[in-house]
């Protein structure tokens, strides 16, 4: 079985990486991992904002906005709100795992 990750960016080397990892990326089109978490919790804020209006629809008795359609809203916030924290948490472990390992 070939498990190889193929990346269209160079690998990091030497004193570079710290350059890197300092200077923030201004691009509008992020690539790798830094883009994919932007734009997954830019997603998962959108669902938020997105059953928090649907909801204050609902009390309002918006006749437009059906109780279903609110209802699945919020679970998928809530689904997208739970992955995050996963996602963090697995996240810091990583880390704490790293910065306790002996060199």
């Amino acid at each position: 079985m070939d498990l190889r990750i193929s990346s269209s960016t160079a690998p990091l080397t030497g004193a570079g990486v710290t350059r890197r990892a300092a200077a923030p990326q201004t691009t509008g089109n992020e690539v790798g991992f830094s883009g994919a978490l932007k734009g997954a919790l830019q997603s998962v804020s959108a669902a938020q904002n997105k059953s928090s209006e649907m909801q204050k629809e609902v009390q309002m008795e918006n006749p437009s906005v059906s109780l279903e359609e609110t209802m699945v809203a919020i679970q998928k916030a809530q689904i997208g709100f739970q992955a995050t924290l996963h996602v963090r948490n697995r996240m810091v472990q990583a880390y704490t795992d790293i910065m306790n390992m002996q060199v």
